[in-house]
């Protein structure tokens, strides 16, 4: 394959592109975590008359809807193309966000962040559709790593950022602000963005014979099978994050709603800051010459390795021992945000790269899915939080299993023939 320069391959235009990307996961974020902290707050916590398990509900609720639409959400974008289904999509969810503010029941939360995750399932698919057809192997990881900052960063300014309008006006208005606050980014992109798989100028090479690639012989790799594992184990630490921090923060670690925010900024932020140097670093690497495939996997392995040093600041009973802990498990975690999907990329046909994002995200998601609800009802039953960090590294150590043991190249070449 050839090797061109950055200048070549991707050009400024779709350089401005992918930072729309990470843009946009921003906002999905900010938009999907904000709920977490409001349920932090005694005042929501007693207009709802909320118990740990149905916290743990609610934060799970989201990921139910948008983990199912995942695989249906990349079809979408392969058939139909990124610019229109995410536009769609996002004005969807931001309204959405947006009317969050206006319930009154517990039901009706539970129907709007279903319709939320509903909305936002096409960003992932869509976003990683585009970078898979647009950048070149030697600069996808840079790309994937920018990309997935936005999602860190989105948690590290969503977190504090709704502590802040909760304490200046009210939980509902923090709601009306987030979501309609989004729209602006809806317009840069429909001006930037191309509108279908045919005006996707690939920046890679496509190998001589390669054919589409169907939904049954991806599951049928068992390479395929070690990255869902993995991805699951990486969802579900983030979203424990996610969903259940800011309360560990303020409810076990005695921090107040501004402090909590303050490490969730250097939490997030630190994790969006080493995802995108590990892309680039990785990036730097494989076109010095080093093997694609064992130089991502490699950066993923470790990156969950020093994730899986949260539950030493949960065994500790020293504030300061956790908060050393929360921000250098998650900065950890940042060596495999890029890599993990860059290293998908790399083994993955173009052409069913749209469908392959869904599946990831999917695991990546139910991820979502169990750790809320699984932290609510551990928390519940042994009255603290360090069953639920005990639980994270058993999920983090298989996912270092996974990768080690199923995900190898010939297993995908063999599904895909």
């Amino acid at each position: 394959m050839r090797r061109a320069g950055c200048e070549t391959d991707v050009p400024p235009r779709k350089w401005g592109v992918v930072a729309l990307l990470s843009v946009g996961m921003v906002i999905a974020y900010i938009d999907r975590g904000n709920l977490s902290v409001a349920l932090a707050t005694p005042q929501v916590r007693d207009d709802f008359r909320l118990s740990d398990s149905i916290r743990g509900l609610l934060n799970s609720t989201f990921f139910w809807s948008y983990a199912l639409l995942q695989i249906p959400a990349g079809w979408i974008v392969d058939r139909y193309g990124v610019k229109k289904p995410y536009a769609i999509g996002f004005l969807f969810w931001t309204l959405v966000s947006a009317a969050t503010g206006l319930v009154n029941q517990v039901s009706q939360l539970v129907v709007l962040r279903l319709l939320l995750g509903a909305g936002e399932a096409v960003g992932g698919p869509a976003s990683l559709r585009w970078i898979r057809s647009n950048c070149p192997e030697e600069r996808r990881g840079l790309a994937v790593g920018i990309y997935f900052a936005g999602t860190k960063i989105g948690s590290a300014v969503g977190v504090p950022l709704a502590a802040l309008l909760i304490a200046a006006y009210s939980w509902r208005t923090m709601f009306f602000i987030c979501g309609l606050s989004g729209l602006v980014w809806l317009i840069a992109w429909l001006l930037l963005a191309n509108d279908s798989p045919a005006q996707e100028t690939s920046a890679v090479e496509r190998e001589p014979g390669e054919a589409a690639v169907s939904f049954l012989e991806l599951l049928a790799s068992p390479t395929i099978w070690g990255i869902l594992i993995g991805t699951f184990s990486y969802g579900y630490f983030l979203f424990f994050c996610v969903t259940w921090l800011p309360a560990y923060l303020i409810e076990y670690r005695g921090l107040a709603l501004n402090s909590m925010g303050f490490y969730s900024l250097f939490s997030f932020g630190g994790m969006a800051v080493i995802a995108i140097f590990a892309g680039w670093l990785a990036d730097r690497m494989i076109r010095g010459g080093s093997d694609p495939f064992r130089t991502r996997k490699t950066f993923t392995v470790l990156g969950f390795l020093l994730a899986s040093t949260e539950v030493a600041g949960a065994m500790s009973n020293s504030t300061g021992t956790a908060l050393f802990f929360v921000v250098f498990s998650l900065a950890g975690l940042g060596l495999a945000t890029a890599n993990y999907w860059a290293l998908t990329q790399t083994l993955v046909p173009a052409r069913a790269m749209g469908r392959m994002a869904g599946i990831q995200n999917c695991a990546s998601n139910l991820g979502g899915v169990a750790a809320p609800l699984f932290t609510g009802w551990l928390k519940q039953i042994s009255g603290g939080y360090r069953a639920p960090m005990q639980a994270i590294w058993v999920v983090l150590f298989l996912g270092v299993v996974s990768y080690l043991v199923l995900v190898r190249p010939i297993g995908l070449c063999k599904a895909t023939r």
